[in-house]
This record gives C-alpha cells, sequence and structure tokens, in this order.
C-alpha cells in the first residue's frame, strides 16, 4: 500500500469512527460517491504529496481533500456543522497507518462555499499531515 493509500485509509477509518461525524452523515463516506448518494455525505476529493528527504528519514507533507456536499434549502447550516466535525476528528489527533509509515503531525482547516445550483452548500476541509515513508522508526 502507498502512504498515500494509507493516509486515506486511516483518514477514513477515523472518520467512521468518529461519533459526531456519524451523527451527520451516518456511514456515507465515498471515496467516489454514486450518483444515489443520499445528502449529506462526505467524499474523498484531490490529494498530492511533496516528498522531503533528511539526513536518515525520508518523509512527505500528503494534502487530501474531504468534500461535504449537503442539502438544506440552501441553507448553510449543516454544512459548516459537518465541516467542524470532520475538522474535529481529524486535527491534531493520532492516526495510525499500516507499515511502514508514520504520521508526525496531522492538520486540518476548513470552509464551506455554495454550490452554483442555489440548493447544494459544499464544504472543503483540507487535511496536511507529514508521514514517514522510511527511516528511523518507520
Amino acid at each position: 500500500m502507498s502512504a498515500s493509500a494509507a493516509l486515506q485509509k486511516a483518514v477514513h477509518d477515523a472518520l467512521v469512527a468518529d461519533a459526531g461525524v456519524g451523527a451527520l452523515v451516518g456511514d456515507r463516506i465515498y471515496d467516489g460517491a454514486p450518483s444515489t448518494a443520499v445528502f449529506p455525505y462526505l467524499e474523498f476529493g484531490p490529494s498530492d504529496f511533496v516528498p522531503d528527504i533528511a539526513e536518515c528519514v525520508t518523509t512527505r507533507i500528503e494534502t487530501l481533500q474531504i468534500d461535504c456536499w449537503a442539502r438544506n434549502q440552501g441553507r448553510k447550516r449543516i454544512c459548516a456543522e459537518i465541516v467542524d466535525a470532520v475538522h474535529a476528528a481529524l486535527h491534531q489527533r493520532d492516526l495510525t497507518l499500516s507499515a511502514p509509515y508514520r504520521v508526525l503531525w496531522i492538520e486540518a482547516t476548513g470552509r464551506t462555499t455554495p454550490d452554483p445550483d442555489g440548493i447544494t452548500w459544499h464544504g472543503i476541509v483540507t487535511v496536511e499531515a507529514e508521514v514517514q515513508t522510511h527511516g528511523a522508526g518507520a
């Protein structure tokens, strides 16, 4: 499993395990939402990484976007609550990745924006993590 896939799995597992997230979206957390997805739901969006090699340790800064989709008659509240819950579930939390990877730190930021359709709100949680991929302790 790649470092990116290991991080996505750990993030997914943390979201599924979080009671606050579950209360808002249930188990509707997708890697590619089906066209029949019921609102509100979460979906893994774009991701990227930047490698960083230091003496004896190789890390990478992984950035992962989690999209929150909600419809509440054009109102923002539910989307904002979901973004807050996802942030609370991930920001500065200890995540365990499959060997040989290890999260050194993780931070999350969030925002909400109206969708052009006028009834959907789009929340975006950007997760940034430093993942050790090789070296001491990995």
